[in-house]
């Protein structure tokens, strides 16, 4: 088998670790093998606990390995867009010979994207990706690909995101100390956002929610560019602090409820009664399903109204593409109905068709293996490029990034083979305002 048509996408989320191999069939992507694992060491999307994590990313992938009887070696690992930062970068070069025009190849790519990495970062952040957004061949721009044109200078733009070094080291000391190694580190926001949203949701512009089990991450599409992204500090585990609190519960138990009897929007549930577990009780004390979920809607209201005001700080338009939902929180029925309430639009519940997986909460981990599927030749090129300049040295094989981003709240890579085993071996409200001013406000100044 080609090596290069087998993707393990990995999710190292807060309250669990997914992992999916994703495989290539005839141009679809097909989900061969998933493995789900609580995670342990992580906080609010980041990794405090290098040991913990790493054991809990070893049995989630090993999982995936069984079922789909694949030897894993490397994976692409999602990061999230806390502290991630964006600046528009500029490069440019002569690719004349003795005077005269020639071909553009693969190398003045290499050079020119050398060309535009020259930009001083601070010494506590990291390059993580650089996203071309155009290029120029002796002055003609709007190019995609400059390959096999003919030229004197080559220009390019694009745009450049650093993250702090922290994320990004612990991530790939835990992936390591698992036995695997990164074959590509991908933003969360981007891999979703451009390949969970069809071609119209992208161009028009979409607002993306990550009902995460840590925290909840906002993006806005637009352009097929990520223009914004909003961290909130709290998620789904909030939602299960709660109830355990409120109902004098053990968060096993309030897990459990969330799952079983909980309801985003308490006005969906019924009245019947639920026997709940009660610390210091000897019997069950009965709680009503709508009591439950009065509890959930409360946490989640609370997280919407920090997202739409922090979406009116910065004039952000109504998107005619809606609202996407994606992450556990996103399962939870009423979850649609609730967010009409904060948000203008469509709402829609990003759910993959794959079977196996049909649950919001495996949307990353899908997408990751998308995006890697899915990266040009161009892609491939620049993303050799970010690893030699956060590596200092090329690497045998290129997989990575593309898409663009603004965040107010991380990468290196290694590549291994992926190989099927023999028989011997087996044993993831805003309000009104003029579209075309707040739209032109928004993302003239982010991207200006």
């Amino acid at each position: 088998m080609d090596n290069s048509e087998v993707y393990v996408g990995l999710d190292i989320g807060t309250t669990s670790i997914k992992a999916l191999v994703c495989e290539n069939v005839k141009g679809q992507i097909k989900v061969i093998g998933a493995g789900v694992e609580p995670a342990a060491g992580m906080s609010r999307g980041v990794i405090v606990d290098i040991d913990k994590t790493a054991r809990a990313i070893s049995n989630a992938i090993a999982q995936a390995e069984e079922k789909s009887n694949i030897d894993i070696k490397g994976v692409i690992v999602g990061l999230p867009a806390n502290y991630l930062q964006m600046q528009r970068v500029h490069g440019m070069i002569t690719i004349a010979n003795n005077g005269q025009s020639r071909e553009i190849v693969d190398q003045d790519v290499l050079d020119l994207a050398r060309e535009a990495l020259t930009q001083s970062i601070p010494p506590e952040r990291t390059v993580i990706d650089l996203v071309p957004t155009e290029f120029t061949v002796d002055g003609f721009d709007g190019i995609k690909d400059p390959r096999g044109m003919v030229g004197v200078r080559l220009e390019m733009k694009g745009t450049l995101y650093t993250g702090p070094k922290t994320i990004v080291h612990n991530a790939k000391k835990a992936i390591q100390k698992a036995g695997y190694m990164v074959r590509d580190f991908v933003v969360t926001p981007i891999a979703t956002g451009f390949n969970l949203l069809n071609d119209g949701e992208q161009d028009f512009g979409t607002l993306v929610i990550d009902l995460g089990g840590g925290q909840t991450t906002t993006s806005i599409i637009h352009d097929h560019q990520l223009k914004y992204s909003y961290v909130d500090p709290e998620g789904g585990q909030y939602i299960t602090k709660d109830i355990s609190t409120v109902l004098n519960t053990s968060l096993k138990n309030a897990e459990q409820l969330k799952r079983d009897h909980g309801f985003a929007d308490s006005t969906q549930a019924d009245d019947v009664q639920i026997d709940v577990e009660v610390v210091g009780q000897d019997k069950p004390v009965q709680y009503s399903e709508k009591y439950v979920s009065e509890v959930i809607e409360a946490r989640i209201r609370q997280i919407f109204d920090r997202i739409a005001r922090q979406l009116d700080r910065i004039n952000a338009p109504e998107l005619p593409g809606g609202v996407i939902l994606i992450g556990g929180v996103a399962a939870l029925p009423g979850i649609r109905s609730l967010t009409k309430q904060y948000f203008s639009g469509n709402v829609k519940v990003f759910v993959p068709e794959q079977m196996g997986i049909r649950h919001p909460r495996f949307a990353i981990s899908y997408a990751l293996g998308l995006y890697e599927d899915r990266l040009s030749g161009i892609d491939r090129l620049i993303k050799q490029v970010v690893q030699e300049a956060d590596f200092g040295k090329a690497m045998p094989d290129t997989n990575a990034g593309n898409r663009e981003l603004q965040s107010q709240e991380s990468v290196e890579d290694s590549n291994g083979p992926i190989q099927k085993r023999t028989s011997q071996e087996q044993t993831t409200k805003k309000k009104d305002g003029s579209f075309s001013s707040k739209f032109k406000s928004l993302f003239n100044n982010l991207f200006d």
